[in-house]
């Protein structure tokens, strides 16, 4: 197996990684680890906060910045660009040092109140614990809705069971996490991937809260092309939707084939339509049918030698001698080598 970097799954320094992509979310960052802080000193947990700022237009890199002089458990990573929520999540993971991480979203959705619930079935021994939503009340029908759909068809076609609610607000133990970003999937779905381990894994429900400020990031757009990308990477059903439709075409040919002989044998058909006709109607169900099989396993091909990066970090802060003694920062700075990490 194949991983982003040279990640150590020993390599734990603290008990408690909080991992956040953020995109946009200037006006979040400093809300957000006070929140997260204000939960876990009293509670005596030894924590570090890793916010990744995914390629932002606006000034998110410099809040993350000063929340790091601010607070020395605060780390941070600046993408070279937009890779997405999944890229950014799995960078965050990759350089995480805890024993356990808590991956969650920095817009305050994700109530940090409930670390110290995921942490305790953590320590009695879960190594996934999964969190299932209760919709606030400024999501709209269609988003729910389309929410439960989507998690219904992928359990059906991809195998992969996933209720109603799962989100990426989650905890795993090292274990699992090491297992995840070796995983080479091109179209990254940290939680049909989570979903997929199948290591002992407990759900805690909990009520979303609406957005502590600023707007939501995930159009429409984003969603379909998500959606298409866990589907692809855990079901071959688009593929092996090319037989279907060459089987059916072949029936329709078939039929038609019946109705030309029919024709014939009445004498009704036009000088050399018949022989036209029956050689198309077959050929195109035959080329459905073989499009179809080298479709399925060129997809497989494609998958495998495709070998792009899913994240490149562009600047770190807060990463510390080891760090650099790995090569993920540059010597004699707090940057990371311009180095694309290859899945």
């Amino acid at each position: 197996m194949r991983s982003e970097l040279p990640f150590d799954s020993r390599a734990s320094t603290v008990e408690l990684s909080v991992v956040s992509p953020m995109f946009n979310e200037e006006t979040n960052v400093q809300p957000f680890v006070r929140a997260v802080s204000d939960v876990l000193d009293p509670a005596g947990i030894d924590y570090e906060i890793i916010l990744v700022d995914d390629g932002s237009r606006d000034g998110t890199w410099l809040a993350i910045l000063e929340a790091t002089k601010q607070s020395p458990r605060v780390r941070g990573l600046s993408l070279s660009r937009n890779f997405g929520h999944q890229g950014a999540l799995l960078a965050g993971m990759c350089h995480a040092r805890g024993r356990a991480v808590v991956t969650m979203d920095g817009d305050l959705q994700h109530p940090p109140a409930l670390i110290p619930e995921l942490v305790s079935a953590w320590r009695d021994g879960y190594k996934v614990v999964n969190t299932r939503r209760s919709d606030s009340t400024d999501t709209s029908w269609f988003k729910r809705a389309s929410s439960r759909w989507f998690y219904r068809f992928f359990s059906r076609v991809s195998g992969v069971t996933m209720e109603a609610g799962a989100s990426d607000f989650r905890l795993l133990d090292r274990m699992p996490l090491s297992a995840l970003v070796n995983m080479g999937d091109a179209d990254l779905f940290v939680r049909g991937i989570v979903s997929w381990l199948g290591f002992k894994t407990k759900t805690i429900p909990y009520q979303a809260q609406p957005r502590f400020s600023g707007v939501p990031k995930f159009t429409l757009k984003k969603m379909l092309r998500f959606s298409a990308g866990a589907l692809l990477s855990f079901s071959a059903i688009p593929l092996k939707l090319g037989i279907l439709i060459g089987f059916v075409t072949s029936g329709f040919a078939f039929l038609e084939l019946c109705y030309i002989g029919f024709a014939y044998v009445s004498g009704r058909t036009v000088q050399g339509w018949a022989s036209l006709m029956t050689v198309m109607s077959f050929m195109f169900g035959v080329l459905f049918i073989l499009l179809g099989i080298v479709g399925t396993y060129l997809g497989k091909i494609y998958e495998i030698v495709k070998n792009r990066p899913r994240f490149v970090i562009g600047e770190a802060v807060g990463f510390e001698r080891s760090a650099v003694d790995r090569g993920l920062v540059s010597q004699g700075s707090a940057q990371l080598r311009e180095t694309v990490y290859r899945a």
